[in-house]
C-alpha cells in the first residue's frame, strides 16, 4: 500500500507536509548526535519510510525486545478488513471507511516507526461514532485476527456533547500493529476500554491518539493480561480549554511475557486535568512490564492540574518491572502537578493480618493481589467488564 500523501487525505495535508519538510528520524545511539530534551520535540510523520530502522538505541524502544517485533517494524503488512462482531446500541454506528475519509489524520501523526508502518499499510478503516446526548455502549470484538502481520487502523468519534462507552476486546492469535484514533468533541463525555487477552504467542503494537476538544472528558483503560509481547502507548492531547482526561491501567505478566505501556499527556489549554494511574503484577521467570509516563504541561496551558502514578507488585523471582515517569512544566502558573513510581514485593504485614485470621497463605496473597489490581478494575465504570476483569484476573492467580 503507498504511503499517505497530501492529496489523500486533504485536512491534514498540512501536517503531512510538515513532517516531510524536517529531517529524518534519528537515533540517539550515533555518534556526534544530541537525542532530543524535550517530549514535545519528537519526531512525527505518517510515512515509514521517513524513520530509520529501529535499532533498540532510540528512547522509545530502548526497554523492547524489537528483534521479535521484525516483521512489524520492517516487513510489510496486511492492510485488508479483518472480521470483528459487535453488540452495540442502535444510536451508535460502526461502519468501515477509505484512507480518503476526513476523520483519518485528524487526532495524531505517528512518532516511532512501528505506527507509521501500520499507518502506510492499511486499507480501511474501522470507524465507531458516538452521537446523541442519551449514553450509549459499544463492544466490538477481534478473535480472528490472524497469524500473518498485519495492520488495521480504528476511529473513535464522539460528537459534540455526546455520551458514550466503547469496549475494545482482542482474543486469539495475532501479529497485529494498529493505530486508534480518538476524538473527543467540546462538552463530550466518552469510555474507552481496550482488553488485550492475546493467545500466547499473541503480538499486539497499538498506538492511541486522543484529542479532546473544549470541556471535554475521556476515560482511557487498557487492560493487559496475556500475549507474547502486547506494547500500548496512549497519547492524550488536551487542546481544548477545560478538558480532563482520565488514563488508567491494568496489567499481569507470566513467564516469558513483555507487556509494555507507555504515556503521553500533552496538556495544551488552560484549565485542562490529567489523572493517570497504571498497576501491574508480574509473576514468573522473564516475566517483564514497562511502564513511560511522558507528561508535558505547555506554556499555553496555565492552571493545569495533573497528576500521575505507577506502582508495581512482583510475586515470585525472576520478575523485572521498569517505571519511567516524566514530567515537562513550562509554565510557572499551574494548579499542581506530580508523579509517583513504586515497585516491590508483597507487604509481610497484610500477610500476617490475614493469616493470623486463620486464612491459608495461598489465598491470603491472592487476596492482596486483587485488592492491589481492583483500585483500577473499579474505576472502569462497566459492571460487566468489571465482573470479567475480576474473573479474569482470579484465573491467572490461580494459574
Amino acid at each position: 500500500m503507498p504511503a499517505l500523501s497530501p492529496s489523500t487525505v486533504t485536512p491534514t495535508a498540512a501536517a503531512i507536509e510538515h513532517s516531510r519538510l524536517l529531517s529524518k528520524q534519528h537515533s540517539d545511539g550515533g555518534w556526534g548526535l544530541v537525542p532530543i530534551q524535550s517530549r514535545a520535540g519528537r519526531f512525527s510523520s505518517f510515512d515509514v519510510a521517513d524513520f530509520e530502522p529501529v535499532s533498540g538505541f532510540e528512547t522509545e524502544w530502548k526497554y523492547t525486545p524489537i528483534k521479535r517485533l521484525a516483521a512489524l517494524l520492517d516487513g510489510v503488512l496486511g492492510g485488508g478488513r479483518y472480521d470483528y462482531s459487535v453488540d452495540k446500541d442502535d444510536d451508535i454506528s460502526v461502519d468501515w471507511v477509505g484512507r480518503s475519509d476526513a476523520r483519518i489524520g485528524s487526532v495524531g501523526t505517528p512518532e516511532e516507526r512501528g505506527s507509521a508502518n501500520a499507518w502506510t499499510a492499511f486499507e480501511d478503516a474501522l470507524v465507531v461514532t458516538v452521537s446523541g446526548e442519551e449514553p450509549v455502549e459499544a463492544t466490538i470484538i477481534r478473535s480472528a485476527v490472524g497469524v500473518e502481520p498485519r495492520a488495521a487502523h480504528l476511529v473513535i468519534d464522539a460528537r459534540p456533547n455526546s455520551r458514550g462507552v466503547v469496549i475494545l476486546q482482542s482474543t486469539g492469535t495475532a501479529q497485529l500493529s494498529e493505530n486508534l484514533e480518538i476524538s473527543v468533541g467540546d462538552g463530550a463525555r466518552l469510555t474507552v476500554v481496550s482488553v488485550q487477552e492475546w493467545a500466547d504467542d499473541g503480538i499486539h503494537l497499538a498506538t492511541h491518539f486522543a484529542k479532546l476538544g473544549k470541556d471535554a472528558h475521556l476515560r482511557h483503560v487498557v487492560v493487559s493480561l496475556s500475549g507474547s509481547i502486547v506494547r500500548v502507548n496512549t497519547n492524550a492531547h488536551l487542546a481544548g480549554e477545560g478538558s480532563d482526561v482520565e488514563l488508567y491501567g491494568v496489567y499481569f505478566a507470566d513467564a516469558g511475557q513483555h507487556l509494555e505501556h507507555q504515556v503521553f499527556v500533552n496538556h495544551d489549554a488552560p484549565h485542562t486535568k490529567s489523572r493517570v494511574s497504571y498497576r501491574g503484577a508480574l509473576q514468573g521467570e522473564d516475566a517483564r512490564t514497562v511502564w513511560i509516563g511522558d507528561v508535558l504541561i505547555r506554556p499555553t496551558a496555565n492552571g493545569t492540574d495533573s497528576y500521575e502514578e505507577n506502582r508495581n507488585l512482583l510475586l515470585t523471582d525472576g520478575t523485572r518491572a521498569d517505571s519511567v515517569p516524566n514530567l515537562e512544566i513550562e509554565t510557572g502558573d499551574i494548579a499542581g502537578a506530580g508523579h509517583a513510581s513504586a515497585s516491590g514485593r508483597f507487604d509481610d504485614e497484610q500477610l500476617f493480618y490475614l493469616e493470623a485470621r486463620g486464612i491459608p497463605e495461598d489465598e491470603a496473597r491472592r487476596l492482596v493481589v486483587r485488592g492491589f489490581l481492583s483500585g483500577i478494575v473499579q474505576k472502569i465504570g462497566v459492571p460487566a467488564v468489571q465482573e470479567q476483569l475480576d474473573a479474569a484476573i482470579e484465573a491467572e492467580l490461580r494459574a
